[in-house]
């Protein structure tokens, strides 16, 4: 009876096991230049991205003055010396997420490593923070198309990060955020109205100062805006290069990447790189068929 007792208990604990999350894996900096802040449950850990974006700053085009201050300040902190936290806004396709991959891979050589979190887990930086004190690295914390809506309370983790609490903040960590809000969080008519009650909120300006307040912790803002049509195009001939497009007829090439461009709704980075990709897969197949 005992036996049989026994072996059922071993079956209930194996099944259990399963039900358990994987242990983590130990964080090794040296293998992987870039992480990614997951969930095991209830609790946070980090796991390596093993396969990170390859672009490099040589191929960001016509956003130069957002390119030399982001990397002036990344290169300051690589170094030791006084850097700030990043906002990078403007709208989708611009440049902002790709600025920062190749700022990673231009000084990931030099010990620059970087966290991805997603807004969801922004409560968490202060317990990322501690896994990451007196460690050589320098560390970017990477929040993509960060906003919060109005009654989202998340982004005051973020404030507290921003600003440091009674915990110092590591000064081997910066933060790199992209948004398409300069400010994050959502304005509106109302908000340029003199103050004046509003249900409850008796000093409404102070209530609006704070939505402003939060961007204003990051140090350097950076500015991206649509491009021209010459930009585009230039960026649309860049990437065809790099995918050994030969062009026989350029100014036809050109109406297709400008028609791809009205189709798409922009003319950005991220469109010209489409259309490029789409461009180069139609002639190689076409050679494939002759």
């Amino acid at each position: 009876m005992d036996k049989v007792l026994l072996e059922r208990a071993h079956q209930l604990l194996d099944r259990m096991e399963q039900l358990l999350p994987p242990i983590p894996a130990v964080t090794d900096w040296e293998k992987a230049i870039a992480h990614r802040w997951c969930h095991n449950g209830k609790q946070g850990y980090l796991q390596a991205v093993t396969r990170t974006s390859q672009i490099r700053l040589s191929d960001l085009l016509c956003i130069d003055q957002q390119k030399q201050q982001l990397d002036q300040n990344t290169r300051q902190f690589v170094n030791g010396l006084p850097a700030n936290n990043a906002l990078l806004w403007g709208p989708r396709g611009t440049g902002k997420s790709s600025l920062i991959k190749a700022i990673l891979n231009e000084y990931s050589d030099q010990g620059l490593r970087l966290i991805e979190v997603e807004k969801r887990h922004l409560e968490e930086l202060p317990d990322m923070a501690e896994q990451l004190y007196n460690r050589p690295e320098r560390f970017i914390i990477f929040c993509d198309d960060l906003s919060f809506e109005t009654d989202d309370a998340s982004y005051k983790s973020l404030k507290v990060v921003l600003d440091g609490s009674i915990n110092r903040t590591p000064d081997n960590i910066l933060i790199y955020a992209s948004s398409n809000r300069r400010h994050l969080l959502p304005e509106y008519n109302q908000d340029n109205t003199d103050a004046r009650l509003i249900d409850t909120e008796i000093h409404y300006g102070e209530a609006v100062e704070e939505k402003i307040s939060l961007s204003e912790r990051f140090g350097l803002w950076l500015a991206f805006h649509p491009f021209n049509q010459d930009a585009y195009l230039r960026i649309v001939d860049h990437w065809l290069q790099q995918l050994n497009v030969i062009i026989d007829n350029r100014e036809s090439m050109q109406k297709d990447a400008l028609r791809w461009a009205l189709l798409h709704g922009s003319r950005s980075g991220r469109s010209a790189w489409q259309f490029a990709r789409d461009f180069a897969g139609k002639q190689q197949l076409n050679k494939l068929n002759d």
